[in-house]
């Protein structure tokens, strides 16, 4: 693996938990969202999906892909949003609050709240913060290296 390699490898990274946190923000931004544009009910939160980049999803065992790898001797090239998706009611169902005065309460009362939870939305809003910040610092590393390897030649 070259110099650049490890900086691709973590720029994809960076990459990909800056999309995971604009995702997180946009779930925490419409906790309250009871109609969203189309119409269709509350917001829905949203999850990103990452997957290793150069791979394609196929039904293998864990075991053969590793033994593979391992054959290869290769390393990882980093990893990309394979998809946003919605969070379907049946995984996590809304958030049902009692206000009959409220324009888009049921028949009995009730207004569907979109099933984000605060709480849950900061551990991850942490948790991808904390990864941008270590791939961050393992280009940090990489050009410090790159710096040390030069001087070496002078």
């Amino acid at each position: 693996m070259g110099f650049l390699d490890s900086i691709d490898i973590s720029a994809s990274g960076l990459t990909a938990q800056r999309l995971r946190m604009d995702t997180i923000a946009n779930n925490m931004a419409n906790v309250e969202t009871t109609q969203v544009e189309n119409g269709t009910g509350p917001y829905k939160r949203q999850i990103v999906l990452f997957q290793a980049r150069g791979t394609q999803p196929t039904a293998r065992k864990f075991k053969d892909i590793f033994d593979e790898e391992a054959k290869a001797k290769t390393i990882g090239t980093g990893v990309r949003v394979k998809e946003i998706r919605e969070v379907n009611e049946d995984e996590a169902p809304f958030r049902k609050v009692y206000d009959p005065s409220h324009p888009e309460a049921d028949e009995q009362g009730y207004v569907n709240y979109p099933n984000v939870n605060i709480v849950e939305e900061m551990i991850n809003m942490i948790s991808s913060t904390r990864a941008y910040e270590a791939n961050a610092k393992v280009i940090e590393a990489s050009k410090s290296m790159a710096a040390r390897a030069l001087d070496i030649g002078r």
